[in-house]
């Protein structure tokens, strides 16, 4: 039975000293409306102490010059970004002290060009020829033409012919050019997992995903992901602009997104494949209920709130339906400190440098493994005939991302 799944495919500009000016007039527009909504937030929480709602806000900004520089929609588009950009603030600002208001756009030549999403108004896609229409805002019409006309070439693979719906279209400034990205429905025939076993999940923030599968339990640390945080968050501190963020700034900056997603989605696909290959068909993922909420001081509040347990989840949801696998979000509660062999829950049982000792059955083994464990047995409560014992849980294989293959690969164990 085919799936319905949501994709993006990325689309370079084959005419793109044609449309550039046209495009960066679209970026300059969007801005503007970004800024103007920014600081009539601002003159409203001011007033108020209380944050407009985007419908709020969009019927303001309805009345306003710069709102018919875009197609309705996509002007609309900008608002609600604006808007789940203050919320996010609004719920992070009283637990992290680093957390600030979403900023201006500001113009000149270092200015962040601002994404433009058409919406089903606002463009019409020719696959057969590779263009697509996006639309201009009654303002910028007055001076040019209604449309600009993109000439797009994508990766071999993508036929468009063969995918549903394209949802929306978003003109998206890479740092040197502007490229479209299509966001698509697309239908998938999965492929059945062959087996009725079921892994846990225990997820954090050293080792970013621990796995106990029905006959081994798997670590994936997140040394990588560290050092690429320490070096790009340095390369683009130490180069910040005065008044702006400097070119170095916005690359580093890109640099350590792209590196983030490629990681996580790499991650995931190489979880699921695992489960495919050792007969796995349902996943029980750790989910920290209410986890933003705990205040664990400056440093551990700021951990916390990068901590992107949400995005493996909805990676790994959608990749494991794809492929016949069942992912289920379980309340990680008491997983950490309970002992996987006789449920003693005692606090004092996990101890520090992620080992766990039980003194109630002896259990002595790596503490992310016991919590995956018991994240399993939330759905296989009564595992027979599997090996749980203290060599099992204390020596886990740990499977390494390497950044020059940008695979994870299993790590050799050295036996003395």
């Amino acid at each position: 039975m085919a799936i319905e799944v949501t994709r993006t495919y990325v689309g370079s500009i084959q005419n793109h000293r044609q449309v550039c000016d046209g495009l960066d007039s679209l970026g300059d527009s969007a801005s503007k409306i970004w800024n103007v909504a920014r600081w009539t937030t601002d003159r409203i929480w001011d007033a108020t102490g209380e944050i407009p709602d985007e419908g709020v806000l969009k019927s303001y900004m309805k009345n306003q010059a710069c709102w018919k520089d875009l197609n309705a929609q996509s002007s609309q588009k900008v608002i609600e970004e604006l808007s789940d950009a203050f919320q996010s603030w609004f719920d992070l600002r009283h637990k992290v002290d680093e957390a600030n208001p979403p900023g201006y756009r500001k113009r000149g030549d270092n200015r962040p060009r601002s994404t433009v999403t058409f919406k089903e108004d606002g463009f019409k896609h020719d696959p057969e020829n590779n263009r697509v229409r996006l639309s201009k805002g009654s303002n910028l019409k007055e001076y040019w033409a209604d449309f600009l006309l993109c000439e797009y070439q994508t990766r071999p693979e993508v036929e468009f012919s063969e995918i549903e719906s394209v949802q929306n279209v978003r003109a998206v400034w890479n740092g040197d050019e502007w490229e479209l990205h299509f966001v698509c429905k697309v239908e998938l025939e999965p492929t059945d997992s062959t087996g009725d076993g079921v892994a846990g999940i225990d997820l954090g923030v050293t080792n970013i995903a621990t796995i106990a599968f029905p006959d081994e339990y798997v670590l994936y640390p997140g040394n990588s992901l560290k050092q690429d945080k320490h070096y790009f968050k340095r390369a683009e501190y130490d180069t910040e602009g005065e008044n702006s963020p400097s070119e170095k700034s916005m690359w580093a900056r890109r640099k350590l997104a792209d590196r983030e997603t490629h990681f996580y989605h790499t991650l995931t696909n190489a979880i699921i494949t695992e489960c495919v290959e050792r007969g796995v068909r349902t996943l029980a993922v750790s989910w920290p209920e209410d986890i933003r909420d705990l205040d664990r001081g400056k440093t551990g509040n700021k951990k916390l709130h990068t901590w992107a347990f949400d995005r493996i989840y909805q990676y790994l949801a959608y990749k494991g339906e794809i492929r016949g696998i069942e992912v289920l979000k379980e309340n990680e509660w008491n997983t950490s400190k309970t002992c996987s062999k006789c449920g003693d829950d005692a606090s004092s049982n996990r101890k520090h440098r992620g080992l766990y000792i039980c003194p109630s059955c002896g259990l002595v083994g790596n503490a992310d493994c016991n919590g995956a464990e018991n994240m399993r047995q939330k759905i296989t409560p009564s595992p027979h005939g599997e090996d749980r014992s203290n060599g099992c849980v204390a020596q886990p294989s740990v499977h390494l991302f390497d950044s020059e293959s940008g695979a994870f690969a299993p790590r050799e164990q050295v036996v003395s």
